[in-house]
This record gives C-alpha cells, sequence and structure tokens, in this order.
C-alpha cells in the first residue's frame, strides 16, 4: 500500500508544469538578403556542412588550426565551462528524487510528575528520508530544465568558439603572409631607392642634379625605411598573436606553405536564406537556449504560488536502550507529510515571478539581437566577396600599369625627354599601389574565411560531412573527396582576380640611369 502511495505522488509529480508555452520567436530581419550580393552559380554545399579540414587547401594552415584546437586556453575554458553546467544539470535533476541515507538517533526526554517523573529513552536506526518535496506543481522541474538549457547552451558557445578560433588562427596566418610579401616588397624597393640616393648624389657631385632631386630621393629612401621598420614591428605583432591562438609556440616542424595568392579555399559558399542561421549558427542556438531556460524559470516562479508538499520519513527498529537496539529492537517506522501554502511573504513570490519575466524578456532581445548581429555579418561579408574580387583585380592591373610607367619613365629620363621627377613619382605611385594590392588580396582571403564563419561553417567534422551528390560544382574547378573523409565536399580552387604565381609586377634594379648627354 505504501509502494502504491509513493508511486502515485510520483506520478502526479510529473503531470503538472506552469512553464509558458514556448514558440520560436519570428526572426526579425528580411526574408532574404540583397539580391546584388548573392553571385550566380554558387555551389549548394553549406559552410556548416563542410569541415575545415576541406576548407582549408594550406596544409600549413591546417596544422595550425589543430594546434589551436588542442591547446589554446579559451577552447580550453569553454569545454571545461560544458563540464561545469553538466554538473550543475545533473544536481538540478537530483533534486526531483528523494534523499535516502542510513541514520541513528536518540532522544532523552523527562516525564511529567504525574507518570512518576525520570527520563524516556528512544534509540532509532535506519533509512531515513530527511524532507523530499513532491513536486505536484512542477517547481523542481522547472529548474531541471533551465539547467538543461543553460548546459546545451555551453555547448553552443563551446562550438561557437571553436568557429571563432579557426577563423581567428586563419586570418591571423594570412595577415602574415601578406607582412611577409609587403617586407619583401619593401625591401627590394628599399635597395631601388637606396641605389638611386646613390646615383644622384654622384651626378649632384659633378653639377648633372639639382640640390632638389637630390632631397627628393633622400625622402623617398627614408621613407621606404619608416615603411619597412613599421612592417618588421606589424609582423612580430602577427607572431605574438598567433602564439596566443595557439596556445604554445609556433611549432618549427610545420608542413610547407602556400603563397597568398595560391591560397585554396572552397570559394562556392551558397548563403541561403536568413532563416537557416538559426539552425547553423551555434551562437544564435546559444541565445535560444538561454531563452528556454529563462522561460523555464517562470515556470519555477509561477508554482512558487501554489502548495508545497514535503514528506518526511524514517524506517528500522527502535530501542528504549541503547545496548539492545541492534538486537532486541522492535520493527518501527514513520511519515511525516507536510504542506505549506504561502499567505504573505511580503510580495517575495511576486517580485521572484516579476524578475523571472524580465530575464525570459531580456534573453528574447538578446535572442533577437544575435540573430540581427549575424544577418549583418552574413550581409557584411557577401559584400565584400561581390567587390572585393573586382577590387583586386582593377590594383592588380593598376600595378601592371604603374611598372609600364615607372620604365616608360625611365626611358623618357635617360632621353632627355622628362624630368627625374617623373622617375620618382612612378617609383613611389609604382610602391604605394603593391602595397594596395597585396593588403587587398588578405582582405579578399579574409573576407572567404570570414563568409565560412558566420554562415557557420568551423565545428562539422569530416565524419558528418554531406553525401557525395549533395556537393556541387566549385566555381573554379569540379568537386572532389577530400583526403580526410569518405564524403565529397567542394574542392577548394585558387582565389579569383589573383595574379598567378611569377607574375606580380616587380621593381627594376637599377631605375636611375647615368646622366643623358647634354
Amino acid at each position: 500500500m505504501r509502494v502504491a502511495l509513493l508511486a502515485a505522488a510520483l506520478a502526479l509529480a510529473g503531470c503538472t508544469s506552469l512553464i509558458p508555452r514556448y514558440e520560436r520567436p519570428e526572426p526579425p530581419v528580411a526574408a532574404t538578403y540583397t539580391a546584388d550580393l548573392l553571385p550566380g552559380g554558387a555551389g549548394t554545399t553549406a559552410a556548416a556542412d563542410i569541415p575545415w579540414q576541406t576548407f582549408f587547401g594550406d596544409a600549413r594552415l591546417r596544422t595550425l588550426i589543430q594546434v589551436a584546437l588542442d591547446n589554446n586556453r579559451d577552447l580550453r575554458a569553454s569545454a571545461l565551462a560544458i563540464e561545469r553546467a553538466r554538473a550543475l544539470y545533473n544536481v538540478q535533476r537530483a533534486s526531483g528524487f528523494p534523499t535516502v541515507g542510513v541514520g541513528v538517533g536518540g532522544q532523552l526526554q523527562p516525564n511529567p510528575k504525574e507518570l512518576g517523573g525520570g527520563t524516556s529513552q528512544l534509540y532509532t536506526a535506519g533509512l531515513a528520508v530527511p524532507s523530499w518535496e513532491i513536486d505536484f506543481f512542477g517547481r523542481i522541474r522547472s529548474l531541471s530544465e533551465a539547467a538543461l538549457a543553460q548546459f546545451l547552451a555551453t555547448e553552443e558557445a563551446r562550438r561557437a568558439a571553436q568557429i571563432s578560433l579557426i577563423a581567428a588562427v586563419a586570418n591571423t596566418y594570412f595577415a602574415a603572409l601578406a607582412d611577409d610579401e609587403l617586407l619583401a616588397v619593401t625591401e627590394q624597393t628599399l635597395a631601388t631607392r637606396e641605389e638611386t640616393l646613390r646615383l644622384t648624389r654622384l651626378r649632384f657631385d659633378v653639377g648633372a642634379s639639382s640640390e632638389f632631386e637630390l632631397r627628393q630621393a633622400e625622402s623617398l629612401l627614408e621613407s621606404a625605411r619608416a615603411t619597412l621598420a613599421q612592417q618588421v614591428r606589424q609582423r612580430a605583432l602577427d607572431e605574438n598573436a598567433l602564439v596566443l591562438l595557439l596556445g604554445q609556440p609556433v611549432p618549427a616542424d610545420l608542413p610547407p606553405g602556400l603563397r597568398l595568392a595560391d591560397q585554396q579555399l572552397v570559394t562556392d559558399l551558397p548563403a541561403g536564406l536568413p532563416s537557416e542561421l538559426l539552425t547553423r549558427r551555434p551562437d544564435i542556438r546559444q541565445a535560444e537556449q538561454l531563452l528556454l531556460s529563462a522561460n523555464a524559470n517562470i515556470g519555477a516562479a509561477r508554482a512558487a504560488f501554489f502548495p508545497s508538499i514535503s514528506l518526511t520519513g524514517s524506517v528500522g527498529v527502535a530501542s528504549t536502550r541503547l545496548g539492545s537496539l541492534f538486537t532486541n529492537g522492535t520493527f518501527a517506522w514513520s511519515v511525516a507529510p507536510q504542506m505549506l501554502l504561502p499567505i504573505f511573504d511580503a510580495g517575495r513570490n511576486r517580485a521572484n515571478l516579476a524578475v523571472a519575466e524580465a530575464d525570459r524578456d531580456l534573453a528574447l532581445a538578446r535572442y533577437e539581437r544575435s540573430i540581427q548581429t549575424a544577418f549583418r555579418e552574413v550581409s557584411d561579408a557577401l559584400a565584400g566577396r561581390a567587390t572585393l574580387t573586382e577590387q583586386v583585380r582593377a590594383l592588380n592591373a593598376q600595378s601592371n600599369a604603374e611598372a609600364v610607367r615607372f620604365r616608360l619613365a625611365d626611358l623618357r629620363y635617360r632621353s632627355g625627354a622628362s624630368s627625374f621627377l617623373d622617375v620618382l613619382d612612378a617609383q613611389r605611385a609604382l610602391f604605394q599601389v603593391q602595397q594596395a594590392a597585396l593588403q587587398v588580396r588578405a582582405a579578399q582571403v579574409q573576407n572567404l574565411v570570414t563568409l565560412y564563419q558566420v554562415l557557420g561553417g568551423g565545428w562539422t567534422d569530416p565524419a558528418s560531412a554531406p553525401p557525395a551528390d549533395a556537393a556541387a560544382g566549385s566555381a573554379g574547378g569540379t568537386p572532389a573527396a577530400a583526403p580526410t573523409s569518405a564524403t565529397a565536399t567542394p574542392k577548394p580552387v585558387p582565389m579569383p582576380g589573383a595574379l598567378p604565381p611569377g607574375t606580380e609586377t616587380r621593381l627594376p634594379s637599377n631605375p636611375v640611369p647615368p646622366a643623358p648627354a647634354r
């Protein structure tokens, strides 16, 4: 009979829930992205379904990313936060079950004089349930659901941290590659300007050049030295940032890497619809789990207005003498139910409910904000993809034009048809456009990494990649199976708009000819 009553209490405890009905809010963004930002012929494999091992074609970069995933302290802290949230959920879930322990107790109390005075003794030993709240109105279950949502939110936070880490390592690596190439161009320009100054000084000494031309050459040389110092400093900062992301010094046994212009990335990333971000972006799913947790807390706050029913009980042996407790003790049991109905609490329960509802509204605002932020980030990345390719192409063409202008200015000055200032101006313009072309090329590669990140790519394992028929051909090639996965994903292709290897414009080694005959 007692077992049946206990089972009935457990069944009733799970029947009632005061948690508000949850319906996913409508995304507070447009239904589609701007049509001008969506290129035609994009692939059909979503970014979230492309493993990062497939997205990046540089073996050196893949090794660095793996080192970061193994050693980065922020990512490790996110993993530890998951373990903590799991433990907290288990603690809260255990509150719905009775605590059973072994207890030994004694009681001494004086007898009334009418009963002869003296003291009476009672000793007990057995199993005891100190106090078990029967969850008729779902308060404990609501708190358990809130803790479960918090736990799931930490898992999504860990995935979001991994995506951000992969993108940060890749962008830092590409920035370092761009700075290496800028250093090479600057060092070459510096050598050229040193030779220019040397020849200009010789001409000035023999009266074939004015002091104005000499000072102009000196100014250009010092400008190149200042630029070189700045780029050396920036390259050191890139190295330091990479070390922090890796969580250790950069390994010395890295595989060979690719030049910036040779980077092979999956360029056919379909943007899809903004609503797909709700399931693709871990940070949005994290915000939704936090919203679910706040919604469950409302159920717990509502349950506090209803009676709380607790049960205390024990079963074991009892004896009036301690020495005979375990030998001649008699069977004893006790059940003490208690119901408490709040009548006056100075508005505490009402205030707790108001706090829970405010927390829910705050979580809703943050959830909608995360959707709007994601929409803006994807739109920005799409805008970059739509314009950076043309910008790289134009700067490459301008660089070639400036190289030709420099050679023509050199020939015109050699023949006496133009002044030395034309040569210096062409030299300065060529250096500036070479720098701009390298910086925009780096921005183009980093923008594609950012697009991959904001579309939710970066946490899918190779084993969970889509089947072969789901992978569409890329813009620059046909799909091929990745060596790390049995499934097919788009093949990385070189960045569009980049010059073929070895075709970048270079400064002549000796741009200043001897003084023309006069």
